[in-house]
């Protein structure tokens, strides 16, 4: 779970108030301190019912509508803030905390331009604002601009080294980068800073995770459980490095206790759905998606992976389906759909017409990716490019890449073998499949679902 940490700018004003002599009058900016006190309490309604008052006495009052409008949004009315925001900057231009407050309503309302606008304008007013460089890095990371992020929270760091929000979210860019050192150690910089931060624990874990450094990534989620022991995806997250290092009894049990947390976490089905299906347990993963699918019934990966799951329980019309329904949903998992839809039609027998439909699906995509490692799968199983050749393509100066690439290669080039009757080759392509240790690939499972199949 990527957490990106988004601040809101609250106006503290450090004003002496004194008592007001018996019978006199309370003034608006009495209203204004006692809301003030009861903001910083955290007593919003109260506080809420004192800028209403102040408002009625000065509706002029450009810092009541700005410390509204946060009371506003943290109650989820966004309309109301951004009009109380508007106001603010209307009765009071060089207001930066305004501006930095609608940007927060903005973005969450996805108007990321104006989000933006609203922070480069608070920047003009003050250059030295770390936390709307945090806000704009924030943005271009959004719109996956994740140089430009950096170099915004680089700003921030300069402007406040100790800034834990800014080391945080740098290591997300940085991780988008795929610099996952650089990411790591942005996050431990975080932890350094503020020890006590579950999410920043499981960042770390995420980009140790990515690394492949599993056992880090566990030490980091198993901290990030203590310090928040109800914190569902310090669960699910855990469960998918152990289940990476093939530990699939402590993965199905993390994802059971993040269930427990959280019983309607379609996340934490489909991830204990892949855990089952990596035991072979294809009626229990079956029913874990299902589950999440009721839950979020245009979850694409859920459909996807029910297809995988029904193609090696042989149910290969249901499969056809679920893979179908993905390619609808989703078009970064649709490739891989649309390859498993080729194998299963070639399993039917109805190789021709499989051939056919995934060709016209490769013609659309060729465009402009004429190094795209989908279109080189397809045009291996549709038998327009050698095995020989199809392997050299699997090779990758990143070695990581090039192992998930390997184990890709090896199932899809075994498949072909079985499809064709000889079962000795197919047998030993799954099992250099499974020697590249992609345990986190269907492909992976799919070859072990295999070689059961074949008694290897």
């Amino acid at each position: 779970m990527r957490v990106l940490i988004f601040r809101l700018s609250l106006v503290s004003l450090f004003i002496l108030v004194f008592p007001n002599p018996a019978g006199a009058q309370t003034t608006a900016n009495d209203y204004f301190q006692r809301g003030l006190a009861e903001q910083n309490k955290n007593n919003l309604t109260a506080a809420l019912a004192d800028y209403n008052r102040v408002l009625e006495l000065d509706p002029n009052h450009a810092l009541t509508c700005n410390n509204r409008g946060l009371i506003r949004q943290v109650q989820g009315d966004l309309n109301g803030a951004l009009a109380d925001y508007n106001r603010a900057i209307e009765l009071d231009p060089k207001q930066v905390s305004a501006y930095n407050n609608r940007g927060n309503v903005r973005r969450a309302k996805f108007d990321l331009e104006g989000a933006l606008a609203d922070y480069l304008r608070a920047l003009e007013f003050d250059p030295k604002n770390a936390y709307a460089y945090i806000n704009c890095g924030n943005i271009r990371q959004a719109r996956n601009d994740p140089d430009g992020a950096i170099a915004d929270y680089n700003r921030a760091l300069e402007l406040d080294p100790k800034n834990v929000g800014a080391y945080n979210n740098r290591g997300k860019a940085r991780q988008a980068r795929h610099d996952l050192d650089g990411a790591i150690a942005d996050f431990h910089r975080a932890i350094k800073l503020s020890p006590d931060n579950p999410y920043l624990y499981i960042n770390s874990g995420d980009a140790r995770q990515a690394r492949n450094d599993l056992g880090g990534a566990i030490a980091d989620y198993c901290r990030a459980q203590e310090l928040d022991p109800k914190n569902a995806y310090a669960y699910i997250n855990c469960g998918m490095a152990r289940q990476a290092r093939r530990d699939l009894s402590g993965a199905l049990a993390d994802y059971s206790h993040a269930l427990e947390l959280d019983p309607k976490n379609a996340l934490a089905y489909n991830n204990r759905g892949n855990a089952k299906q990596a035991t072979n347990d294809l009626n229990g993963a079956i029913a874990d998606y299902n589950r999440a699918l009721e839950l979020d019934p245009k979850y694409a990966r859920a459909f996807y992976n029910r297809g995988v799951a029904k193609q090696a329980s042989g149910n290969f019309e249901d499969a056809l389906m679920d893979l179908r329904r993905t390619d609808e949903l989703d078009a970064d998992v649709n490739d891989y759909a649309r390859l498993r839809i080729w194998l299963i039609r070639a399993q039917k027998g109805e190789h021709a017409a499989a051939s056919q439909e995934l060709s016209a699906f490769l013609q659309k995509r060729r465009e402009g990716t004429a190094r795209d490692w989908i279109v080189k799968i397809g045009r291996f199983l549709l038998d327009q490019v050698s095995e020989a050749d199809f392997f050299a393509a699997a090779a990758s100066p990143d070695a990581e890449k090039e192992r998930g690439q390997h184990c890709e290669f090896w199932y899809y080039a075994g498949m072909k073998r079985l499809l064709a009757g000889n079962k000795e080759t197919a047998a030993s392509h799954f099992h250099k499949c499974v020697a590249t240790g992609k345990t986190n690939f269907t492909e992976y499972d799919s070859a072990l679902s295999e070689l059961k199949a074949l008694g290897k």
